[in-house]
Formats: C-alpha cells, sequence, structure tokens
C-alpha cells in the first residue's frame, strides 16, 4: 500500500518530512517533487533499497541513476568532487545541473550501475532538500514514471503511475522546469553535456567555460554504456507512436496536407493559429520554458486522447531549446 501525503513545496511540514525520512532510512522508496520533474527516490547507499526503484521502474540494470545530495558536504563525504567545482559550486547547485564525478565505495554500485563514475547534484527544492537531509544519506532518484514514459511533473500523474508500486508519494503539486537536468562530464576539451536540461549551454559557459555539446546531447546518437539516463534507451515517450517534422514550414504543409485524421497534432499556440485546428499546445514558441513545462504533459494528452498516433514539430535549439528538442527527437520517429 502506498501512503500518499501532501506537502507544500515551499514550507513542507517536517512530521511528512519526517515520515518520508524513516521510509527511506528504512530501504523503501518515496516519490518526490525536485525542481526539474519528480524523482523515484531511494537511499543510494543500499543496494536492495535501489533495487527497489529498478523494480518499480521496470528499469534495465545498467542505467545508472543520478544521485541527490543536501549540501556539497555531503557531496564531498560520497564523490570525489573536483577542485574546479568547489570553487564555483555556489553557482550551479543548489539546482537543476548534474555532473559525472568519479565514485567512493559508500555509493551503492547498483545505483552506478556497476561504473566507477556517479550522476551528482544538489537540488533546488525545499522538499527535496529537506527529505535528504532527514534521511541522513544520499538519495538515488531517476524520474518517478514507469520506464521509457514521459517524465512525470506534477503529483496528479505520479499518482496515477505508481500508487501500489512505491512505498510513498508526496503530493505537492506542478514542478518549475517540468524537464530533468543538465548533465555534464569533464573531458580535457572542457565540460561536455551528456544530456540537455533545464540550463543551457549560454547560462553554463560564464561559470565553466567552453561548453561541448555532445551528438548524444542532441539525440543523435546512442552508447552502449551510459555514463547516465538518456544516452542509451528509449526515453520520455508517450504509449503511441509521436512522429515528428522538425521543420516548422514543413509541419504545417504536412498537417494541412497529408494529415490523417487519427493524427493528433502537438503544437505551438502560433502554429495552432496558422493551421486553425484543434490542437494538443505545448504554449508559445516565444516562452521555450513554457514548452519545457507542457512538453511531458502533452504527451500524457496524445495518450488520453482518441487518437492513434501524434505528430509534433521542431523548436530553436538555443537554451532550453537543446533539452526540448533531445527529448522530443528521443520520444518520436522522424517522418520528414
Amino acid at each position: 500500500m502506498t501512503i500518499i501525503r501532501k506537502v507544500d513545496q515551499v514550507y513542507p511540514d517536517p512530521v511528512i518530512i519526517r515520515q518520508a525520512a524513516d521510509t527511506i532510512k528504512k530501504g523503501g522508496t518515496v516519490v518526490f517533487p525536485t525542481e526539474t520533474v519528480y524523482g523515484l527516490g531511494a537511499d543510494a547507499t543500499a543496494d536492495s533499497s535501489v533495487l527497489n526503484i529498478y523494480k518499480a521502474k521496470g528499469r534495465p540494470a545498467d542505467n545508472p541513476l543520478i544521485v541527490h545530495f543536501s549540501s556539497i558536504d555531503m557531496m564531498r563525504e560520497y564523490v570525489h568532487v573536483s577542485g574546479d567545482i568547489e570553487a564555483i559550486a555556489g553557482r550551479i547547485w543548489p539546482g537543476p545541473v548534474t555532473i559525472i564525478f568519479q565514485s567512493t565505495a559508500k555509493i551503492s554500485v547498483v545505483a552506478r550501475a556497476s561504473l566507477p563514475t556517479v550522476g551528482s547534484r544538489i537540488p533546488a527544492n525545499p522538499v527535496a532538500l529537506a527529505l535528504i537531509a532527514g534521511a541522513g544519506v544520499p538519495i538515488a532518484a531517476p524520474s518517478a514514471n514507469l520506464s521509457t514514459r514521459p517524465s512525470i511533473v506534477n503529483s496528479a500523474e505520479a499518482i496515477a503511475e505508481l500508487d501500489g508500486k512505491v512505498d510513498m508519494i508526496l503530493d505537492a503539486g506542478e514542478t518549475f522546469f517540468g524537464i530533468e537536468s543538465t548533465v555534464l562530464k569533464w573531458s580535457e576539451k572542457g565540460y561536455e553535456i551528456l544530456r540537455p536540461g533545464a540550463i543551457g549551454v549560454e547560462d553554463l559557459e560564464p561559470i565553466l567555460g567552453k561548453i561541448i555539446v555532445s551528438e548524444a546531447a542532441r539525440a543523435a546518437s546512442s552508447v552502449d554504456k551510459p555514463l547516465t539516463p538518456g544516452m542509451k534507451y528509449r526515453h520520455y515517450s508517450p504509449g503511441k507512436t509521436l512522429y515528428r517534422i522538425e521543420d516548422r514550414e514543413a509541419f504545417i504543409a504536412y498537417v494541412e496536407g497529408k494529415r490523417r485524421s487519427d493524427m493528433a497534432v502537438i503544437c505551438s499556440d502560433e502554429v495552432a493559429a496558422i493551421l486553425g485546428i484543434e490542437c494538443i499546445s505545448v504554449g508559445s514558441e516565444r516562452n521555450l520554458y513554457e514548452v519545457a513545462r507542457n512538453l511531458f504533459p502533452s504527451f500524457r494528452k496524445l495518450d488520453a486522447s482518441a487518437y492513434k498516433n501524434g505528430i509534433i514539430h521542431g523548436f530553436p535549439e538555443s537554451g532550453i531549446g537543446l533539452a526540448i528538442m533531445n527529448r522530443i527527437r528521443k520520444a518520436s520517429v522522424s517522418l520528414l
């Protein structure tokens, strides 16, 4: 039986947080909000606890988890934080940035998928920070959705998808960004984005220097041994087939001339106005953060609709647009 507790994201009830933290301490699983998406968390130091995450999600065992800490002091205890990050840690954390570090033996090999490294971050959400601090251990937490499904950005979806599969769900409404953290790894050429996320290249370069955008970050390639989620397996996908036409004008022409009646249209408000048809809106092209927040919910609306499949267009790959296109490409099949 899953315990569900409502909690305020800004001023979480200490009693509820204590109950959730005790669940983590006892080896259980807790669904909780971060500033990005909802996470499905367990004690990152215990193999048996982490295995419960993989079981609940139906997640492949070679797909490593991101580990969440409540402070840089806690992080130092479990991973080898590099000196350059030590110097600027306060500029990226708490926040939606994950960095691949060498792990100590204290982090479960299951969470690391037997890798010597682990993706690490400090989330910018009072509930998440209080939960980790209360548990007294880092929390391994992928997005709180069944494997391959769209990430969950509000508690109603978390309850619908995971009630009965986890020990506790913190019901805290919607998350802020609605798209996962940016994942970085150091190389001799500088920091490389392995998975684009809520913080874009333009925001990171003034802090970290030149950022390299990998082919995997654009979802143009896959890897056999992923260092972080989103690099190998099908991700973020609706249950129905989603097609994409990245060029906006080609998309409009296709929908106007060749779109079948059983195909849902997922598009921006501006494209919807041009087409003059009913569509699943992701918001305005003038605000890509709005598009990011609405992207995964739009995939779930497609699944809940009477349409057999859907089609979506592309967005500019600047700022958070890079993450938007990564998720769209991972979730869809190119039509043109």
